[in-house]
């Protein structure tokens, strides 16, 4: 099935580069607040930026950010198809509803139109935790046919209006619905999907679950952008998109591989590659760094990564391109090695 471009600001989201996306956490009468998270996570690396537009009030918060940043703002709008019209008029990039739940059709008629005028896209968003009532008695419960079924007849809603800049979300905490919905959906549409997973949970299990949830579906070629949703700072979501791009092979930047030691190690391995990994967090450069702890395996991943060490008894070696350059002492390690990184 031919993909469908849909662009958003300068983002053109064909799947062809995937976007990272965030939301602000921010109150959202918090004007200068939000304006500084915007610059934040702008600066981290996110392409698309979330606002929760809830009132008339929080409409400010769209000349504010678009003078501060230059990636694109979305507005997210529940129940008042006047917040979307105002949204609009105010400059907003794309327009995050369900077409559902802001009231009759000549309400979605004139959010269409407003939208259509200025040519902004709209994603539809639709929750496990949000699905209409009829379906939830089909279904028995919010499964991933149900997700589909809910975004494909708020799809046809718009298409009716003769709209078709249409991007789709069906998204769920529960990973296997979401992955299992995206797949349903990819095989029925062309619009770009937004992928993620819902109310993930903490730093630590929201990751995992986004990294399997956004890491299947992109192994899969589905996906035009992806939001890793953490109850935490949103710079840690850029953080982790990004990371999980690059586990994919999707973005660049450096790549460390590290072995989890045995009873053979005889260098403080765990803590040298805590070391090497915050070094390489500023590092740009496409490439991959080992960290070993001893002969066994360390040699043959030292070989097939750029540059890496592989420990001894208090030293390690140091390789470069599967060429062995020197050996260095155990205090020495992450100095040399980053020493040898800033040649590359």
């Amino acid at each position: 099935m031919q993909k469908k471009a849909v662009r958003v600001g300068d983002c053109v989201l064909d799947g062809k580069h995937i976007y990272i996306q965030s939301m602000l956490n921010t109150r959202s009468d918090d004007i200068a607040g939000s304006v500084a998270q915007a610059k934040a996570l702008e600066q981290a690396g996110c392409e698309i930026l979330r606002a929760a537009i809830p009132d008339k009030e929080a409409l400010k918060l769209i000349p504010a950010i678009k003078e501060a940043v230059k990636i694109p703002l979305v507005a997210d709008i529940h129940f008042d198809y006047r917040l979307a019209l105002e949204a609009v008029a105010a400059g907003i990039d794309k327009i995050r509803i369900n077409p559902g739940n802001i009231g009759g059709m000549d309400r979605v008629r004139q959010v269409v139109a407003a939208c259509q005028s200025k040519q902004i896209p709209i994603r539809i968003g639709v929750n496990s935790g949000s699905l209409e009532k009829d379906l939830l008695a089909k279904y028995g419960a919010p499964t991933a046919e149900a997700l589909v079924e809910s975004a494909m007849r708020h799809v046809k809603m718009l298409e009716d209006c003769d709209f078709t800049d249409i991007v789709i979300s069906m998204k769920s905490s529960t990973v296997s619905t979401m992955i299992d919905a995206y797949r349903l959906a990819a095989q029925q549409c062309a619009y770009p999907l937004h992928l993620g997973v819902t109310e993930a949970g903490t730093a630590h299990m929201g990751l995992i679950k986004s990294a399997i949830g956004i890491g299947a579906l992109l192994h899969d070629g589905i996906g035009a952008t992806i939001r890793v949703s953490l109850t935490d700072d949103p710079i840690q979501e850029i953080t982790a998109a990004k990371d999980i791009l690059k586990c994919m092979g999707l973005r660049g930047g450096p790549e460390l591989v590290a072995c989890p030691t045995c009873g053979r190690t005889r260098i403080d391995l765990v803590q040298t590659a805590k070391e090497v990994e915050a070094a390489l967090a500023n590092v740009d450069k496409d490439i991959k760094v080992a960290v070993m702890g001893c002969v066994v395996n360390g040699p043959g991943e030292a070989r097939e990564a750029d540059i890496g060490i592989a420990g001894g008894d208090g030293c390690a070696v140091l390789f470069k391109k599967g060429e062995v350059l020197r050996k260095i002492p155990e205090s020495e390690i992450v100095t040399e090695l980053m020493k040898e990184i800033e040649k590359f």
